[in-house]
């Protein structure tokens, strides 16, 4: 087999394609041959060392991940040999071939194509969470998407019109919102040129939108938490324009609105059974038409290093996926 190696966690640059023996299922554990793979921000922070997980070095990054189980290890009885699954493991992914737990893997239908299974668990299943348990987001409430146009902000305009939501959707360029109308959203923010405050005043008639779904961080987090509605909810998901901001913590108090944290990770890890019900939610919602991952390009799996550089530049729309 063939991996994408981190021996020093200092940056992209220092990831090197070796070729590894090809490793044997432990007991609860399964051999993927991977087709597909996408990159997620966590995994351009992980080979930087700035990510709250610090796997033992070295390791193989590729937090997620479609293909075939190749062997199954001892106690293994849910899934077969020949049987297709997606994974999201954390590590491993950018490769031709893993080692993952066995529970971890969510079996496919055969019309789950493997490129859209690749992107789908962690933007989806950080959504819905986001929005639907932590946001308790309901029908006919006004939701905010701050950089919507990426891999999480494309799954929560998607989930959001499912709860049957309004969704404004902001963006850094007008393709970006393109993109987002095209989704589904029923307005859009171009924050590069418009003034965030005033527009979403303009679009709630002064009230504020009920939920703000923020993956950004950084400068856009005060003026966004200043427009809330009265009740709202301000999801934190994670912070992609680098900076952790300080909110004032007067502005909940006069919104009486809440601030809530979102760690997918670590509901899935501490409400198993929960989490279990909600993949399947969304596999099925995929089998209806209902949801679809963005893919923004697909490129070979040697070709991870320029697929890096792309999303370091801002320019993805969607989710890239590596592909063997």
């Amino acid at each position: 087999m063939h991996a994408w190696l981190c021996e020093n966690p200092v940056g992209v640059d220092a990831l090197v394609w070796k070729e590894l023996p090809t490793p044997t299922p432990g007991p609860g554990e399964v051999r993927i041959r991977i087709e597909a793979a996408s990159l997620n921000f966590p995994d351009l922070l992980i080979v930087q060392n700035k990510y709250q997980i610090k796997p033992p070095l070295p390791f193989v990054p590729g937090a997620e991940y479609a293909g075939i189980v190749e062997a199954v290890g001892e106690g293994v009885t849910q899934l077969r040999v020949g049987q297709r699954v997606a994974c999201l493991s954390g590590t491993g992914g950018f490769a031709t071939h893993t080692v993952a737990k066995a529970a971890l893997c969510l079996p496919l239908p055969a019309e789950f194509p493997a490129v859209d299974a690749a992107a789908f668990i962690m933007t989806y299943a950080t959504s819905h969470h986001a929005l639907i348990d932590r946001g308790q987001l309901r029908a006919g409430e006004t939701v905010l998407v701050l950089g919507a146009a990426g891999g999480v902000g494309t799954a929560a305009i998607q989930i959001a019109k499912v709860a049957g939501a309004r969704v404004i959707a902001a963006a850094s360029s007008d393709e970006k919102c393109a993109l987002c109308q095209r989704l589904g959203a029923d307005a859009t923010v171009n924050y590069s040129r418009e003034n965030l405050r005033d527009a979403l005043k303009s679009l709630t008639d002064g009230q504020g939108p009920n939920v703000i779904y923020d993956p950004v961080g950084g400068d856009l987090a005060e003026p966004a938490f200043r427009s809330i509605a009265w009740r709202g909810r301000y999801l934190v998901i994670g912070f992609a324009a680098g900076p952790i901001p300080a909110l004032p913590m007067n502005l909940p108090l006069l919104k009486g609105a809440s601030l809530v944290g979102v760690f997918w990770g670590e509901f899935a890890r501490r409400e198993p059974q929960a989490n279990a019900a909600m993949l399947m939610e969304l596999a099925r919602w995929y089998g209806e038409g209902k949801i679809k991952p963005v893919i923004d390009q697909t490129l070979p799996m040697r070709e991870l290093k320029a697929a890096y550089a792309r999303m370091a530049s801002r320019a993805v729309m969607g989710k890239l996926v590596l592909v063997n």
